[in-house]
């Protein structure tokens, strides 16, 4: 079984801003991104499973096939700093979180290790699925970020290496319950 992971495309929202689990639009850009993404991800018969945030689920849909929403494929919650602008976030509560953004949980959001958890049991759930169809799965740079990890055997707290730019594609492959990556992984 084929698996290609998806990025959302390009978000509409200023730079600077905080957002994770923020529920925002696609940037006009959206027609030109998507075709891309149709280069290697052809319109075929595919089973979609999505993030449920409209900048992947609007995505999904344009595949007009059945779309499976799983909650474990959103991006990290941000808690107390969604929409805020970086810069605006007291240094006082971003500092231990920048020291260690894989254990320290953001005010009223998650760790990565908290993300990371819920996409690890996504992942195992898919890896023993009897299901031979080819899969899209539509995310976003966190999740894809910490799947990656675990399949190339990366610490989480050097994940962010992994270059993931939106609407990028990395092929996967399931053979005898094994995912394993297809695309070279740009890792700095």
């Amino acid at each position: 079984m084929d698996i290609y992971l998806v990025r959302h495309t390009t978000p509409k929202i200023d730079k600077g801003i905080c957002y994770g689990q923020s529920d925002l639009e696609l940037a006009d850009s959206y027609p030109e991104e998507f075709k891309a993404i149709l280069d290697v991800v052809p319109e075929d018969s595919y089973h979609v499973i999505s993030s449920p945030l409209q900048r992947c689920s609007a995505f999904a849909k344009a595949y007009k096939t059945p779309i499976t929403y799983d909650n474990r494929l959103m991006e990290l919650d941000f808690g107390d700093w969604e929409l805020m602008p970086w810069n605006d976030i007291p240094q006082k509560d971003i500092e231990p979180w920048m020291n260690d953004f894989v254990n320290v949980r953001v005010p009223n959001g998650e760790s990565y290790v908290d993300l990371a958890t819920r996409v690890y049991s996504f992942f195992e759930e898919l890896q023993q699925a009897e299901t031979i169809q080819n899969t899209i799965i539509v995310s976003h740079a966190g999740p894809m970020r910490a799947l990656l990890a675990r399949l190339l055997d990366i610490p989480l707290e050097k994940s962010f290496r992994i270059k993931i730019q939106y609407g990028d594609v990395i092929h996967l492959r399931k053979v005898n319950q094994e995912i394993k990556v297809m695309t070279d992984i740009p890792v700095s």
